[in-house]
């Protein structure tokens, strides 16, 4: 094999191998778009009563849904570029009269697939709708 001929195998193969990574690196979401929030939008049903409630969870804080404590630690949304789709990372303890925690359920929820990991209780379903940026507080309100 002549070294012209080797030069262009090795270059065609340069080129073959670096063509998937400029092709993964323009496919790559811009990340300064994606949408961190800090409200994670919950629906939850009371099975005994048939009584739906839509609750506005804010990252880090807890919430009582009859004997849940509901728990949000992560939510993110997709941006509207992409195929719309919200993550939420719960922790969800089950509170018995002793005071005793009971955790039935830790981990992610995807909005567009509820039974993917789904809470498993007797009661109570909870699963995820929407993440949210809350409106900060202006400052009329906090005079």
């Amino acid at each position: 094999m002549t070294i012209s001929k080797q030069l262009f195998l090795i270059t065609g193969l340069c080129c073959f191998f670096a063509l998937p990574l400029r092709a993964q690196q323009q496919v790559q979401p811009d990340t300064s778009a994606t949408q961190y929030n800090d409200t994670v939008v919950l629906r939850a049903l009371d099975k005994i009563t048939a009584r739906i409630t839509e609750i506005a969870l804010p990252i880090g804080e807890e919430v009582r849904f009859g004997t849940l404590a509901i728990n949000a630690k992560y939510c993110r949304s997709r941006p509207p570029i992409e195929t719309p789709e919200t993550f939420a990372y719960l922790e969800i303890d089950d509170l018995k009269r002793t005071g005793e925690r009971q955790r039935v359920f830790e981990g992610w929820m995807v909005a567009s697939s509820p039974a993917l990991n789904a809470l498993e209780h007797a009661v109570y379903d909870v699963w995820v709708i929407n993440c949210r940026i809350s409106e900060p507080e202006s400052e009329s309100k906090s005079r």
